[in-house]
């Protein structure tokens, strides 16, 4: 597999009809982003790339065409660009194969390679059911992963016949399985069974309520930091911020949003990134088309903030603390630069951590996430 061969299972943008054949200012994001237009772009220094699939038929939708990517674009590239330490490259959307099957075969092949030339990947989608094929991405790389998925709901429902419902169940127990660990954000307690949540708990697999995380949404960072694959369903965000959303009227709001996609970007970790769920034909003056749009500009702000973090091998750029709890002897790192924290386990490898990771060790407690991580390592 080769750049060359990922093209055939692409289809270009159009770039005069996505600013109406007036082109794009200076000052735009659209005058910076190397597009596949006629030409496929050299990719070789984007630090992020933007794909689009449009495959809506894991969710019941027929499908027609590619819309809702390039409606995400049509906001995206309108937006101011800020960023110039981040290079962003289009490389337009993934054809539609004759059955879903072939759609995640192409999505796969695609977000593969760009993963293996060490690339941050957007998927712009498409029905949720989609992160089989971003997850599957990484079976030819032989690599344990750690998931995150934002949603409202888990998709486990056994009893409905659309993926995009329950496409969890072949994530946490199809063959061959190379996840490590799942973590899922913003789940709202009415549209989750609670025998369901039990069974999660017994996986050792982390959920946090919508609520809890919105009291706290800083505790999300290192979960995402940790995590290689990030998936978003944008069921997540309030109808009013996403109107495209029709499942619930509560969530996250949309800053929230941009809050944890841009720790997505800070992450040198999190190398693939799909937002889902978003049908046009739903939104209401193209506002999820916008929210979403505004979620992709905070990650090239965390891809921006994450360049000026320091290596832990450079000691002289953290705060270092060693401390003992329950018994246990580690070190805590906290970055000069921005802050974050790290911590180390049994094994002497670093995990990422929060403040509160601190604060519990210090008041001889286990933080929660340093015995969940040395579970698993």
């Amino acid at each position: 597999m080769s750049l060359q061969t990922i093209i055939d299972f692409l289809e270009p943008v159009s770039i005069a009809q996505l600013s109406n054949d007036e082109g794009f200012r200076d000052t735009q994001l659209g005058r910076h982003i190397a597009v596949y237009d006629e030409v496929f772009p050299d990719i070789d220094h984007a630090d992020l790339v933007l794909v689009g699939c449009g495959e809506m038929r894991g969710a019941g939708i027929q499908y027609t065409h590619t819309d809702a990517p390039d409606a995400i674009r049509n906001e995206y590239y309108k937006l101011f660009h800020w960023h110039t330490d981040v290079n962003v490259a289009d490389i337009g959307n993934v054809k539609c194969g004759a059955t879903l099957q072939d759609s995640y075969a192409a999505l796969r092949m695609v977000v593969n390679e760009l993963i293996a030339l060490n690339k941050k990947v957007v998927i712009l989608g498409g029905s949720h059911d989609l992160t089989m094929a971003q997850y599957a991405a990484y079976g030819p790389l032989n690599k344990i992963i750690d998931t995150v998925c934002v949603d409202a709901r888990m998709d486990l429902d056994m009893e409905s016949v659309l993926p995009a419902d329950n496409f969890l169940v072949d994530l946490f127990t199809g063959t061959p399985n190379h996840l490590r660990h799942y973590t899922h954000i913003g789940f709202q307690s009415y549209f989750l069974h609670p025998q369901m949540l039990e069974t999660i708990d017994k996986l050792r697999f982390d959920c946090y309520r919508v609520g809890k995380v919105k009291e706290h949404i800083e505790e999300m960072e290192p979960s995402i930091r940790n995590s290689e694959l990030f998936s978003f369903d944008i069921a997540a965000i309030q109808h009013s911020h996403a109107p495209a959303n029709y499942l619930s009227p509560n969530g996250f709001n949309g800053e929230e949003a941009c809050t944890l996609m841009q720790y997505a970007g800070m992450s040198h970790i999190c190398n693939s990134i799909g937002i889902y769920g978003y049908v046009t034909s739903q939104d209401v003056q193209q506002l999820t088309a916008k929210q979403i749009s505004h979620m992709l500009w905070y990650l090239m702000d965390g891809i921006s903030k994450g360049k000026k973090e320091a290596m832990l091998t450079e000691r002289t750029e953290f705060n270092e603390f060693t401390m003992a709890f329950a018994e246990v002897e580690t070190v805590f790192l906290q970055s000069k630069r921005t802050g974050r924290w790290w911590m180390q386990l049994h094994d002497g490898q670093y995990v990422a951590c929060s403040y509160l990771d601190y604060l519990t060790a210090g008041n001889n407690d286990i933080p929660e996430r340093w015995l969940r991580a040395a579970e698993r390592s």
